[in-house]
Order: C-alpha cells, then structure tokens, then sequence
C-alpha cells in the first residue's frame, strides 16, 4: 500500500497540492483524475519522489518515503515500476535492449538470466519475437506494451502509470487497460494511474481519486462515480454533450 499523509507542495507561494491525505490499495488500480492543472500530475511526482513535499508524509508499505535518506529512496525505487507518457523507449535501443535496461541498472545478473526475464515479460505483454525491432518499427500500442513489460521486468511491488493511453485509439486503449489491470491483480501490485480518459475511469477503476484545485475532492470506484451528486464530478465527467445525454439516461433508469 502506499499512503499520502496530509501532504502540501506549492511553487512560488502557490499551493498546487493541498493537504491530500489519500491511499492507494496492492492488487487494485487506483486512479488519479482530474483536470488539466488540477494537480493530478504533481501529486504522483511527490509519489515517486521526483518532487519533495513541503510538508506532509508519504508511505510504502508503513515506510516513511518522504523522511528517507537518498540511498533509501534508491532502495524503494528499485521496487518501483513506471509506464511513462509516450512509452518514453530508447530510441538507439531495439526493444530486448529497452526492456532489459532496468536489469542492467539494478541487477548483477548474468546475460543468460536477463535475457529469460526479458523474453517472459515480452510474452507476457503479446509481444513475444519482437527483441530486434526499433521503437521506430512498432506501432503506439506496441510501444506502451513494450513499455509495459520494461515497467514490469524487475517485479516491482508498486506501479505507477503516466496517462498510459495517451495518443492511441480507443480500441488499442481498451487493450493496454485490459492489460494493466490484469498485470496488477496477477502480481498483486499497488498500481496508480494518472489518467483523463473515461473508457479507464468505468473499466479499470477500482479506486479513485479526484483532484480538483489542488485538493482531494471525492473519493470512490467506477460504479459510485457514475451515481455521486458532486457538481464538480459531474462536470467534469459529463460535459460534453454526449456523455450529458449518457447521464440524462442513467437517471431515467433509476
């Protein structure tokens, strides 16, 4: 599990994060929504350390993330998995270099062991024989699986998911979905998704926050957010004209 304490960040006196205390559940996906400068993207940076806090705490596993010295924040990001926006692969590096890059950086093991490890998790993502191709070779949705099974190759215990359907199309977004979610519960990671994308807000969300000016302003899964009477929700969620006719029929049916 990892927990966020009461936790502030602000940039030149402007408080962007705002006393969120939130938690985020092993073997679940938990979401993080909100819109665009809503805070959402800075509240999973102070997650993974890649910004300090002003005040507050944050926790892996009852570990006090935020209080730690930097060669304890290296252990913790060992067990740390990251999908990054745009799948963000080495462009000079074919797809088994990728994905065996965080072996290399974090492991001793022998080529031999790696490259077992690389081609299990390849599988694991529908891509087996693919090790040889370039990034500029695979299409978007090859990209985020690649990306995924990099994310994954060192088993971490927590994942953490940048907008991961960023830029595809609705039915490659279905696919990568089905798989974060199925690689989560498999593994029984803490994953967290910062993401705007309703299609993974209904089918994936078995927790989610929503960030709203800085703050924690609801909390609850795919099926309550559908019924809340939060204004800010709703508007959010329903402000184009057709997901406005979808609500108008969810209340009718009630």
């Amino acid at each position: 599990m990892i927990e966020a304490r009461n936790i502030w960040k602000s940039f030149e006196n402007r408080d962007v994060i705002q006393d969120i205390t939130v938690s985020f559940k092993p073997g679940k996906a938990n979401l993080i929504i909100g819109r665009s400068g809503s805070g959402k993207t800075v509240l999973m940076k102070c997650l993974i350390g890649l910004m300090d806090i002003d005040r507050g705490s944050i926790l892996y596993d009852d570990r006090n993330f935020s209080s730690m010295n930097r060669f304890e924040k290296k252990l913790v990001r060992q067990e740390i998995g990251m999908l990054f926006q745009g799948g963000a692969l080495f462009d000079s590096m074919n797809v088994e270099q990728n994905v065996m890059f965080p072996l290399s950086m974090f492991t001793d093991w022998e080529d031999e062991q790696k490259l077992e490890r690389v081609n299990f998790c390849l599988a694991r993502v529908d891509l087996k024989g693919v090790n040889h191709l370039m990034p500029s070779e695979l299409s978007g949705g090859m990209k985020k699986r690649v990306a995924i099974a990099r994310a994954i190759v060192n088993q971490p215990k927590y994942l953490f998911c940048d907008e991961p359907n960023s830029g595809l199309d609705p039915q490659t977004s279905l696919v990568i979905d089905s798989l974060i979610y199925e690689i989560t519960q498999e593994y029984h990671m803490t994953t967290v998704v910062n993401t705007h994308d309703m299609n993974s807000v209904i089918g994936i969300g078995d927790t989610i926050a929503f960030i709203h000016n800085g703050k924690l302003w609801w909390t609850g899964d795919k099926e309550t957010i559908l019924e809340t009477d939060n204004p800010e929700i709703n508007q959010f969620l329903f402000s184009s004209e057709l997901t406005g006719k979808f609500k108008s029929t969810l209340q009718k049916q009630k």
